[in-house]
């Protein structure tokens, strides 16, 4: 990171420190304008767990059940942010009895009281928004049988944390940094008496952010799903928090949701989960359908790309394909070289997956998470089609460089089945080689056929692929096809070695076979989730194979097996769980 970098970003924090000490100075305020609505949706499973003493955050776990939040030490800054960003106290209110509002209570007046006074590190205005947003959400959680002072603590704390947002949220940065800030900002001025003056810079900020960072396709420039649902969250929340003032949401406000719920749409599998690509998990359960219905968006068709993918679906079935450059600069640092890489979902149940963002189990498995062999893809010799530049400062936040600059996509319909044709560019420039990908989902959604191809396209190309069968004395460039599996699919090699065949939960079976030119294996793989403790073990369909020609193709299907049922009720449930 450059020197001057690093200036700003010591000056962003000293500002922000002295900011959070000033706003002590400001006066309390009475009360609400109105009684809060909780809006955020939480997890009771989770809620369970923090009621227990289980603290569970960034992949860490600390059982306290004695000891306050604030004296746990925090293993590392992620674990830090969860607990200053108060998000766990949606699932603390998702249980909502007496143990888990006491709990609740004791961490609020624990926080006020430890940091309260513009200490510690929760003073950065996305932790404030997002801190904000929770206290006034759950304020008749948190109020009920408090103390005359206590409720005068509360409302204190909340005036100074909004105007320490009224002047810093200008520093958070773009994205889902800002979008917090400003939407604890418009929510916090609303909802407290007398500060709806603070409100209004907010809601015409918020306004010219939709414009400049949600594209007229519904995307952002970081392509991360997840992240896409939760701007699309707080986009809603400040739209509403707006028609209970009797204001409406400015034009590019309410234009922004617009566009973005179809692609949320779009990306949404079967199961009711978004898919996971550049950093981006499955979502808390429920929250995708909760936002979409939350917004009033009547569903529509999403013509060509959704933010850069490309799905197909029939019958009860969803394939996302990630068909589109990686993100660069700036907002590659959490994108992954995942180009071409593909899901898919089969009713209720995940088949075929990527591994996910390993950023939850230290830097080692995050940069693995980042690479094509972690990807339903294809990747020679184990190389990805992007790599990870040099870390910018010590938190080692890396771009992505050197990805597919060209990636043509066609999507189109046959008389059998939706087709998907993509290609990328991401190897020509070591081994002279495009990738090709052609899917094709039958219109019933029980078979999915592939089709990948390797291709020296012109006579600069030949030459490199010339050049890389020298360098392995004419043995050929090595490729594997990777399908990665859900933990939960029981997966076993088939027919004397020809096929894999996939049983998942619901008791249906899926049957992976090839063209028999090169070799099938079934190898250990991992299911990366940021609510677990460690990495799940799982396996991946691995077809390897040695690229010897200007063209190579490799050609394969899944399907599910003839005796599997057209619909199955599938009425298991999995409840989440620590391990």
């Amino acid at each position: 990171m450059s020197g001057s970098h690093k200036i700003a970003n010591g000056w962003t924090r000293f500002q922000n420190r002295l900011y959070a000490r000033l706003s002590q100075r400001q006066k309390s305020v009475r009360g609400f304008v109105s009684q809060p609505e909780p809006r955020t949706v939480g997890s009771f499973a989770r809620g369970r767990q923090l009621v227990a003493g289980n603290l569970l955050f960034a992949g860490y776990l600390v059982e306290s059940p004695t000891i306050s939040l604030w004296e746990v030490a925090a293993p590392n800054a992620a674990f830090e942010d969860e607990r200053q960003g108060f998000a766990w106290l949606d699932d603390l209110a998702a249980v909502g009895d007496a143990r888990a509002r006491e709990k609740a209570q004791n961490w609020l007046w624990g926080w006020i009281e430890m940091h309260g006074k513009g200490r510690g590190p929760g003073w950065s205005p996305e932790l404030a928004g997002r801190r904000v947003i929770r206290w006034i959400n759950h304020a008749l959680f948190l109020l009920r049988g408090a103390e005359p002072e206590q409720s005068r603590a509360f409302f204190r704390s909340l005036a100074q944390q909004t105007w320490f947002l009224s002047k810093r949220w200008s520093v958070a940065q773009p994205g889902l940094c800002r979008f917090e800030a400003l939407t604890g900002l418009i929510y916090a001025g609303l909802a407290l008496e007398g500060l709806e003056e603070w409100a209004d810079p907010a809601v015409r900020a918020l306004a010219r952010d939709c414009e400049n960072q949600i594209d007229k396709e519904g995307g952002l420039p970081t392509r991360n799903p997840e992240e896409l649902l939760e701007v699309f969250t707080l986009l809603n929340w400040a739209a509403a928090a707006l028609h209970e003032a009797g204001r409406g949401a400015p034009h590019a406000h309410t234009a922004a949701i617009e566009r973005i719920a179809p692609t949320l749409r779009a990306l949404r599998h079967a199961d009711g989960q978004l898919a996971r690509f550049h950093g981006g998990g499955r979502g808390l359960e429920g929250r995708l359908d909760h936002a979409l219905a939350a917004s009033g968006v009547k569903p529509a068709h999403a013509e060509g790309l959704s933010m850069g993918y490309a799905r197909l679906s029939a019958g009860r079935t969803s394939v996302i394909i990630d068909a589109s450059p990686p993100p660069r600069g700036e907002v590659s640092y959490n994108a992954h070289a995942s180009t071409l890489a593909f899901e898919l979902t089969s009713g209720r149940r995940p088949l075929i997956v990527n591994c996910g963002s390993g950023s939850s189990f230290g830097l080692e498995w995050r940069r693995a998470g980042r690479a094509t062999p972690s990807h339903s893809t294809l990747c020679l010799d184990g190389y990805s089609s992007a790599r990870l530049g040099d870390p910018e400062k010590e938190s080692e936040r890396e771009a992505l460089i050197d990805g597919p600059s060209q990636v043509p996509v066609e999507t189109s319909e046959t008389l059998e089945s939706s087709r998907f044709q993509g290609g990328h560019d991401g190897f020509v420039r070591i081994y002279g080689l495009t990738h090709a990908r052609t899917l094709d989902l039958s219109h019933d959604g029980r078979g999915l056929t592939g089709e990948d191809m390797l291709l020296a396209m012109d006579d600069a190309a030949k030459r490199r692929f010339d050049n890389a069968m020298d360098a392995s004395v004419l043995s050929g460039v090595g490729f594997d096809i990777r399908l990665h599996l859900h933990p939960e699919v029981d997966a076993a090699v088939d027919l004397g070695g020809t096929a894999v065949s996939m049983a998942l939960k619901s008791g249906e079976i899926w049957v992976f076979r090839h063209d028999g030119k090169y070799k099938l294996s079934l190898e250990p793989s991992v299911y990366l989730e940021k609510t677990r403790l460690k990495p799940r073990a799982t396996k991946q369909i691995v077809l390897s194979g040695r690229a010897m020609e200007y063209a190579t193709r490799i050609r394969w299907t899944l399907s599910k097996a003839q005796d599997t049922a057209i619909a199955i009720r599938d009425l298991n449930r999995d409840e989440p769980e620590f391990d």
